[in-house]
């Protein structure tokens, strides 16, 4: 069996990469960076190593890799050869990889699903769409009528890392995939580690909301007490505190939303605590709270619950309030994002940040509460 795979990174190679060795596919990673797809094509495998006390090893063989920058034949070639086709690219990335997916989708005669693995709702119908653009309308019927789109919701821990074997990926032991089955066609991919799920939806808002929720909130309140580490970060009982008070009320809205168990989501957050401050892994503050304006936005980890908290609990979220305000004040010279809203500030005051980035209307309760939550994190930290 044949999988394709856009994104030789870190996850790319440590998380999806791995599932599918272990499943018994080759797998052919797509990527741009050229010192990545040589080694790849000259060792033929690389280390997965978990974080943990037992540094368990897995070696990953049967692979192989393609410059989509030089050799695109290629890439479509592959594609049309494929049994799966994945990626992990980054949300934003997604568009930019639609042509070759829809140019070796088009060679082929048989049918094949393409799954977006991304921190994202509907990363799969997102390339569906870029890929649909590609394709002339005449041929577009037959092609989704033998192309699987299927949503997915992914969950694990990759630090950034710098090691001498440049292939080798340290990983947290954890993982969560689950893929939406009833938008598969043919069979399903035979996948071992998939959870196959009816509605994904539930899913991904438990995950982003709790686990990249609670990543970025981990990461704003570590800035703020001068934390270089996501684990240093939680040593620091009212960051801790701070971070559960969030997720409880995020916890709140899901449970309300969603019907599920309280006790088992109480627990669900506990784990997730407890891999934030995993010892193995040093995660730091900077790749966690990269690109604030992303994770601003109206529909993304912070307003997006925020706004979901108001509507079905009838509150203000005060927590995720004082998570909002925490990015504002998030001032890393070296992230260019921060350095944008820190001059928007600077410039016409953080109200006006609060409208621009989050889209929020300043006659919204909430938006007076992380007013309120800004100014005191200025005073008194968190």
């Amino acid at each position: 069996m044949l999988a394709v795979h856009f994104g030789a990174g870190n996850i790319g190679r440590g998380f999806i990469g791995s599932l599918l060795y272990q499943s018994g596919y080759e797998t052919c990673f797509v990527d741009v960076n050229s010192e990545i797809v040589d080694l790849l094509n000259e060792k033929g495998e690389y280390r997965v190593v978990l974080a943990d006390e037992s540094h368990e090893e897995l070696v990953v063989k049967n692979v192989r890799a393609i410059n989509s920058a030089s050799n695109a034949d290629q890439v479509i070639e592959a594609i049309a050869q494929a049994d799966l086709v994945t990626a992990a690219v980054g949300p934003n990335i997604l568009p930019h990889i639609a042509g070759l997916v829809a140019e070796g989708l088009r060679k082929r005669t048989t049918s094949v699903n393409v799954i977006a693995c991304e921190n994202m709702v509907g990363g799969s119908t997102l390339l569906k769409e870029k890929v649909m653009e590609k394709i002339p309308a005449d041929e577009q019927e037959m092609i989704l009528s033998r192309t699987g789109f299927p949503d997915a919701a992914v969950d694990r821990i990759v630090p950034n890392q710098s090691n001498e074997d440049k292939l080798m990926v340290v990983v947290e032991p954890f993982y969560e995939w689950a893929v939406e089955e009833t938008k598969i066609v043919g069979e399903k991919p035979a996948v071992e580690g998939i959870t196959w799920v009816p509605d994904l939806k539930p899913y991904i808002e438990r995950k982003l909301f709790t686990v990249n929720t609670g990543h970025a909130v981990a990461a704003y309140f570590g800035w703020q007490a001068d934390a270089k580490t996501i684990d240093e970060a939680l040593q620091n009982d009212k960051i801790k505190q701070a971070l559960e008070a969030t997720l409880k009320e995020t916890g709140h809205f899901l449970v309300e939303k969603y019907g599920f168990d309280a006790a088992e989501h109480d627990q669900y957050i506990v784990k997730i605590i407890g891999r934030f401050a995993n010892p193995h892994i040093t995660d730091d503050i900077t790749r966690v709270g990269r690109a604030p304006i992303r994770k601003l936005g109206g529909k993304d980890r912070l307003v997006s619950p925020a706004k979901q908290y108001e509507q079905l609990i009838g509150e203000t979220p005060v927590y995720l309030a004082k998570s909002i305000a925490a990015a504002l004040l998030y001032d890393y010279a070296q992230d260019s994002e921060a350095v944008e809203v820190q001059g928007e500030i600077g410039r016409n005051g953080v109200e006006s940040a609060i409208k621009k980035f989050t889209q929020l209307d300043e006659a919204n309760p909430l938006f007076a509460e992380i007013v309120k939550q800004y100014e005191l994190i200025r005073e008194n930290g968190i």
